[in-house]
């Protein structure tokens, strides 16, 4: 019978972290962290990450293994997360993988990196286009080397654009048929069975609750905490100083926005991200296979 991994999912200020821990008590499991932002060393305030009661009570994987100007990218979270999950099997315990990027995510059901290597000259050509002609001469290039089309990329996204077309000119090859080797690749972790939970609320009573978490996240010293991450070079990491909270706090500090502002702007920010998630989850991962209402 095949070892299950229980994923867990859903928007910002559902609740995971908690329904995570109690799940993870009944199944004597250990959690692989699922949110990009949790990599990050000195990024705790404005992730909610687990207390250290919360990591004694059960063992976290994944997370503050970077400092916060060094990214972390999906292809090291792979690696790690490999491992991770053969090393906790293999002490007898059972794998909780839990967090809101839905990016990270997906690379438990789909393969989302591929192996092509862009030399560091065609990547300074493509940001030369960026620079230059911004994403209308990103697409035209692209354009000119995928007659055929551009399949589901989202054209809309210069960083997506971009990286499609570095690919193109690293391999050879036009877009769509980049898109159908991708498609063909193996799935990962195919030896596994996946129980997958997606965690849900009222729409208003999580309306609420983002509004709780940021007034208490700045109440807790948010602002201080990213004060501190500036000294440590969090602007060189575009991954860590353009998460929510984060972002919104580097602006105050550099007199970009009033103090009155900061509140409902990082309020504002997260009902757009937690409406991006449920996009994600309903558009790029499979059908759950439970859906839970937590709303009381």
């Amino acid at each position: 019978m095949a070892v299950t991994l229980h994923i867990i999912t859903g928007a910002t200020a559902v609740g995971k972290t908690q329904y995570a821990l109690d799940y993870c008590e009944e199944l004597n499991a250990e959690i692989i962290s699922c949110d990009a932002s949790l990599f990050y060393r000195g990024m705790d305030i404005g992730t909610a990450k687990p207390t250290k009661d919360e990591l004694a009570k059960i063992p976290h994987h994944c997370i503050d293994q970077n400092p916060v100007n060094q990214s972390f990218d999906i292809t090291q979270f792979n690696t790690l997360a490999h491992k991770t999950v053969e090393d906790i099997l293999n002490r007898g315990k059972s794998v909780v993988i839990t967090g809101g990027s839905g990016f990270y995510l997906k690379s438990f059901f789909e393969p989302v990196v591929d192996t092509i290597e862009v030399s560091d000259a065609i990547r300074a050509e493509s940001e030369s286009i960026f620079a230059n002609y911004g994403l209308k001469g990103l697409l035209d290039r692209l354009n000119a080397i995928s007659s055929e089309g551009l399949g589901n990329l989202d054209t809309l996204n210069p960083r997506r654009v971009q990286r499609a077309l570095e690919r193109c000119l690293a391999s050879g090859k036009s877009l769509p048929v980049l898109q159908k080797e991708f498609a063909e690749r193996p799935k990962p972790y195919p030896d596994y069975k996946k129980d997958f939970i997606l965690l849900e609320r009222d729409s208003e009573e999580l309306k609420e609750r983002v509004a709780i978490r940021a007034k208490s996240m700045l109440k807790s010293g948010l602002v201080e905490e990213v004060k501190g991450l500036l000294k440590e070079g969090i602007e060189e990491n575009p991954n860590a100083a353009n998460a929510i909270g984060y972002r919104e706090s580097i602006a105050f500090l550099k007199g970009e926005i009033e103090e009155n502002d900061l509140l409902p702007l990082i309020i504002k920010n997260t009902n757009g991200l937690v409406k991006k998630q449920k996009t994600w989850f309903r558009s790029q991962l499979p059908e759950p296979d439970d859906r839970i209402n937590l709303s009381s």
